[in-house]
């Protein structure tokens, strides 16, 4: 089976096109793993499988990330005879259908037949082969689509949608702190979807956590996985001692402030490390009481680098949903908890100030040794992707 990929938003790069392009021919064959050849031809790109790969395929073809539509397609010479057979052998695959309409793009303009022509040619045909049905050009069963080219022409009858975005890896290297909950995980999808490759770092703190919050991380990690190019690295970071310090010197209104400051730290020199730009959270504004203005900034000012918040525009209910197109939702709601839910304060503070949490911090006793520890403790996993 050929597949024709298309694209959108990588059409409109200019000169830097061809480099979001490699990207993407990559990113298709490491997501293919060994199912079929990609290659490029002016400004398409195709996918060539065997014909029992083509169900799978297109299930991994549907998750990259620059993608915004691709079809299965027939490959026909540029003969009007054979274009007749290619529409033939479409409709005779297809269920039965009682409408169609053709609808013809010719990107060669050398090619002698016009767009109109072809499709009244062809629309004619189609009736003289099928009797029974008939031409709606308006809401049409089955649209016929022909894409004339230099070196072939093609034939399909489906558009199926792709993520559209950016192929990943194409706008550089973020490190998402993925806590297991609904949110972070969603974030990481939509930094992907501009481009981001996405690396994930959990933390831990047994035995307040268990291995099925861990074993769910990495869960999380295989579905976003499939949008990544079919694998993801994951650090696995040891929290306990940092977090109990934390919560035996900080006031409790404070402790979950100064508990994500110190996340953050930690997580700007591991992003140094792997040569990552930009930390992501699954952080909001509003939606609980340490994410107001004051907090988001108070957390923020202990990071180096720049701190991406992609759900920030979403209320719950969208990010619920768009957990549950990209399948990471059911995951989310397992009933694990996560070291962001233990000595959770029943009143944190919403009007946090920098130099305030600056001094209790100041107070915990081997604060940066702790940290220090955190780093050198990390655990790295590489998943793979679950389809």
């Amino acid at each position: 089976m050929l597949f024709m990929i298309r694209f959108a938003e990588i059409a409109l790069k200019g000169r830097n096109k061809s480099v979001f392009l490699k990207q993407l021919k990559e990113n298709l064959k490491s997501t293919l793993d060994g199912r079929g050849r990609v290659w490029m031809k002016h400004d398409r790109l195709y996918v060539d499988v065997l014909d029992e790969d083509t169900a799978e395929a297109k299930r991994r073809i549907s998750k990259v990330f620059g993608i915004q539509n691709f079809s299965p397609v027939i490959r026909t010479e540029r003969e009007l005879q054979e274009v007749e057979k290619a529409v033939e052998k479409l409709v005779a695959q297809c269920k039965f259908v009682g409408t169609f309409k053709i609808n013809t793009r010719r990107a060669d303009k050398t090619f002698p037949v016009t767009s109109q022509e072809l499709n009244a040619k062809l629309g004619s045909f189609v009736l003289e082969r099928f009797p029974k049905m008939k031409v709606d050009l308006h809401r049409p069963e089955l649209e016929i689509g022909v894409e004339i080219r230099k070196d072939a022409i093609y034939v399909y009858g489906e558009r199926i949608k792709g993520p559209g975005g950016l192929p990943v890896g194409s706008t550089g290297r973020g490190l998402l702190l993925l806590s297991g909950g609904i949110d972070s995980p969603v974030a990481g999808w939509m930094a992907m979807k501009r481009g981001v490759r996405i690396e994930a770092m959990h933390f831990v703190s047994p035995p307040y956590t268990g291995e099925k919050a861990r074993e769910k991380v990495v869960d999380l990690c295989r579905v976003l996985a499939r949008y990544a190019a079919g694998n993801m690295r994951l650090y696995v970071v040891p929290f306990t001692k940092l977090q109990v310090a934390i919560h035996k010197s900080v006031p409790s209104r404070y402790s979950i402030i100064v508990q994500r400051r110190a996340m953050m730290r930690i997580a700007s020199v591991l992003a140094k490390k792997v040569e990552a730009l930009t930390l992501v959270t699954g952080e909001n504004l509003g939606q609980v009481g340490s994410q107001t203005l004051e907090n988001l900034n108070t957390i923020g000012e202990a990071a180096d680098l720049l701190v991406l918040r992609p759900l920030v525009g979403m209320d719950k209910l969208e990010i619920m949903e768009r957990g549950k197109e990209i399948g990471t939702y059911e995951i989310s709601i397992r009933p694990y908890e996560d070291c962001c839910t233990v000595f959770v304060p029943h009143n944190p503070s919403t009007r946090s100030r920098p130099e305030l949490v600056e001094r209790l911090e100041s107070g915990i006793s081997g604060y940066w040794g702790l940290v220090e520890e955190c780093v050198k403790g990390v655990e790295v996993i590489d998943v793979q992707a679950t389809w």
